[in-house]
């Protein structure tokens, strides 16, 4: 859908004012890969990827799901887990309020049951515009859930991640214990022989990363997508050194062989079919 905001703008030729006139914002916008005008229409078309650079821009879980999961087949689980205050930290409250206006989401990722191409899956999909994806008690407890509901079911699990806040620092220990054990649950679904295929997007950082992000038995990243623990600011600031061209995005952590395959998100769909078809046989 592409909303429309009138706005004056005064043109001028050879010092004479014409009157004012009417543009429509959100008709087109300036792609922020290659910097081309894109009529916003062939974007959305496009699932939001540029037609001329390929540039991914950020989806929201719900479109994420929408594009991934087979029409009429999700199921949510969990929906009504609610994130707590355990340290009474300043101004949390109002930044979980914040995350649940923008996102129409009670926290940073939505989980359940559907089908990916047929396939039966256990789904779960981080969302950045919620407090950046970072996981707290809450997102480690619901993709927790998400695992052991595909152990129970016997099925795949898929996690999509889009988390660039790592582990949420307003729940200290709590956040950072989620770590563990989604970690732990995943050492019980390969226990079980059951796949789990993590895809990365742009951002997947910190302790989304360093867990449950970089745990699939197929790791898979969309293209240009930022992935690792530290940022590259933090980076070079640490070590007082610059960094090499495209450090850390998608293809430069695909060469040093920590994702298995890039899939432009035109294609995820039927990569994510073809795979979990190929395990349960």
């Amino acid at each position: 859908m592409v909303w429309f905001k009138k706005i004056k703008s005064t043109l001028t030729k050879s010092s004479n004012v014409k009157k004012a006139v009417d543009i429509p914002v959100g008709l087109y916008a300036k792609c922020k890969g290659c910097s081309e005008i894109i009529y916003n229409q062939d974007l959305d078309k496009n699932l939001r990827v540029c037609p001329k650079c390929g540039y991914h821009y950020p989806l929201s879980s719900t479109e994420r799901l929408y594009l991934t999961v087979d029409s009429g087949s999700f199921e949510e689980y969990d929906a009504t887990l609610t994130a707590a205050n355990p340290l009474t930290f300043p101004g949390y409250e109002e930044k979980l309020t914040k995350g649940r206006a923008r996102t129409q989401q009670l926290d940073a990722v939505l989980s359940g049951l559907g089908k990916i191409g047929g396939q039966p899956v256990s789904i779960a999909i981080t969302d950045f515009q919620f407090m950046g994806g970072s996981m707290g008690a809450v997102v480690g407890e619901r993709i927790t859930r998400a695992i052991e509901r595909a152990i129970k079911k016997r099925v795949g699990v898929v996690i999509i991640s889009s988390s660039g806040g790592g582990a949420r620092m307003q729940e200290g220990m709590f956040s950072l214990m989620q770590m563990a054990k989604t970690s732990a649950a995943l050492a019980r679904l390969h226990e079980a022989r059951l796949p789990y295929i993590s895809v990365l997007t742009d951002p997947t950082a910190g302790g989304v990363a360093a867990s449950f992000g970089m745990l699939g038995d197929i790791n898979l990243a969309e293209p240009g997508a930022m992935i690792g623990f530290a940022g590259p600011r933090v980076i070079e600031q640490t070590i007082h050194q610059r960094l090499p061209k495209g450090f850390q995005r998608s293809e430069f952590v695909m060469e040093k062989g920590f994702v298995d395959a890039i899939v432009p998100r035109l294609q995820l769909r039927d990569t994510l079919a073809r795979s979990l078809r190929y395990f349960r046989s």
